[in-house]
């Protein structure tokens, strides 16, 4: 399974942005999907994480009612819509996609900056 992450960049605080992941590979056997974030000189965080059939979902405390995560699988794309986005978003964003199945298994982006101007 291959990722790749886009729709990073630069925004001024309060506004928005679409992160998009393309999955390619052997998607069938990728379960819960989401999206994770590191800043500079932090540790790697979950932001958001989707169920297989996108029927369940979590966020951070630190995201809620500001971003939205959602997946098409027909497509085999997730997405993250950020919302009222804060200079404390600023981190480079990975898509992460879970292996279905035994043993547990993550595949991963390469990654997409998203700054946050103030």
């Amino acid at each position: 399974v291959q990722l790749v992450e886009s729709g990073g960049g630069l925004v001024q605080a309060g506004g928005s942005l679409r992160l998009s992941c393309a999955a390619s590979g052997n998607t069938f056997s990728i379960n819960a999907m989401g999206w994770y974030r590191q800043a500079p000189g932090k540790k790697r965080e979950l932001v958001a994480r989707i169920s297989s059939g996108g029927g369940s979902t979590n966020y951070a405390d630190s995201v809620k009612g500001r971003f939205t995560i959602s997946r098409d699988n027909a497509k085999n794309t997730m997405y993250l819509q950020m919302n009222s986005l804060k200079p404390e978003d600023t981190a480079v964003y990975y898509c992460n996609a879970e292996r279905a199945g035994r043993p547990p298994y993550d595949w991963w982006g390469q990654g997409t900056q998203v700054t946050v101007s103030t």
